[in-house]
């Protein structure tokens, strides 16, 4: 039960991508997700919100519940209804059914707000956790918060990329000038480079790049100079390309509980292709840009300048980064390796 269909990233990393590898002919299997293409729509910032459509969703997903009688396991996307009470997580236990839910947001914190919503939801996700079959997080706060809530059986699966998607190029040039430093994302990410817009912007002016920003909405432009960025919009058959003309992968964040309990999955996508990164040193990031070797971290607008100097003048520091997260992809951060682990413990619990 994904909470979006495939045009959901979430969704589509977190479950979709792995049923090829997870089930077998004689497995039986449905995808239902909670919200469609529609609410899609809205998520991108091409539509209104369409209240309607979200009642429907919530109906389809009661007839969903339904169907689920059927199935011996039910793998849940976060929760089964947002925003009311865990009674379906909790039904399909009491009736012995195996649950396993997945987590690669801090989802807990959205209750945490308002007396109202705490008082009748506070504890939801720390329930679902505490009473499923499995809890698969995409990092370790995650799963540390699983384990506190009472979740006896956790597996930590970072949110990985298909590898086949991003053939290595072997002749790929670590070319003296740095024409890109690059940033992948959505319009509700888009604050995360605002935020370090002053350091961006002094590196543009001094070393003559461009911000290649894709998925970010127009409202980004008018944060820095004409002369300083190309915004692109994001497609799912255009994303590699688009992070192959980068130079350099950067993936700023802010250090709140929210950010702390994201996967860092541009990190990733920047070392699939063989570019070095910067980060800001907050939640996952700092697991896999040190153990990985593929980059640096930068908390302040001036080590932001810093790192980005420092990579844009040594063309064989970028090439010694780059090649360590594409080997530190291929041998772990790729589903080809970690769907091995979700199928052993699907097995198991």
């Amino acid at each position: 039960m994904s909470r979006y269909p495939a045009e959901g990233a979430s969704s589509r990393l977190r479950l979709l991508q792995y049923l090829p590898f997870i089930t077998t002919g004689h497995d039986d299997f449905y995808v239902a997700s909670f919200f469609n293409e529609k609410y899609m729509l809205f998520l991108n910032g091409k539509r209104k919100l369409p209240y309607l459509n979200i009642i429907w969703c919530y109906i389809r997903r009661f007839f969903h519940c339904l169907s689920c009688v059927f199935f011996d396991t039910i793998w849940v996307e976060k929760e089964i209804f947002p925003y009311l009470p865990s009674w379906f997580e909790r039904f399909f236990v009491l009736v012995g059914k195996r649950v396993v839910v997945d987590y690669d947001d801090a989802v807990y914190l959205q209750y945490k707000n308002g007396n109202l919503k705490k008082f009748l939801l506070g504890n939801k996700i720390e329930k679902v956790m505490k009473h499923a079959s499995l809890v698969i997080a995409g990092n370790r706060n995650l799963a540390d918060k699983a384990k506190l809530s009472g979740a006896e059986n956790v597996l930590i699966i970072p949110t990985v990329i298909d590898i086949r998607r991003y053939p290595q190029d072997p002749n790929y040039n670590y070319r003296d000038k740095v024409s890109y430093i690059g940033w992948i994302g959505s319009p509700s990410t888009e604050k995360y480079l605002i935020e370090m817009k002053d350091a961006l912007s002094s590196i543009c002016e001094k070393f003559s790049v461009k911000l290649l920003v894709v998925g970010a909405s127009d409202k980004i432009l008018s944060h820095f100079k004409n002369n300083h960025i190309e915004l692109v919009s994001w497609s799912a058959d255009s994303e590699v390309e688009l992070i192959k003309k980068m130079d350099i992968g950067i993936m700023p964040l802010i250090d709140n509980e929210w950010e702390k309990g994201k996967c860092g999955y541009k990190i990733i996508q920047y070392m699939a292709v063989g570019i070095p990164v910067i980060a800001s040193p907050i939640g996952v990031n700092v697991d896999i840009v040190n153990d990985s070797k593929s980059g640096l971290l930068a908390s302040t607008q001036d080590e932001w300048i810093s790192a980005c100097s420092t990579l844009i003048s040594s063309s064989a520091l970028r090439e010694m980064y780059g090649k360590n997260g594409r080997a530190a992809v291929e041998n772990i951060y790729c589903v080809q390796q970690q769907y091995k682990s979700i199928k052993e413990s699907l097995i198991i619990n």
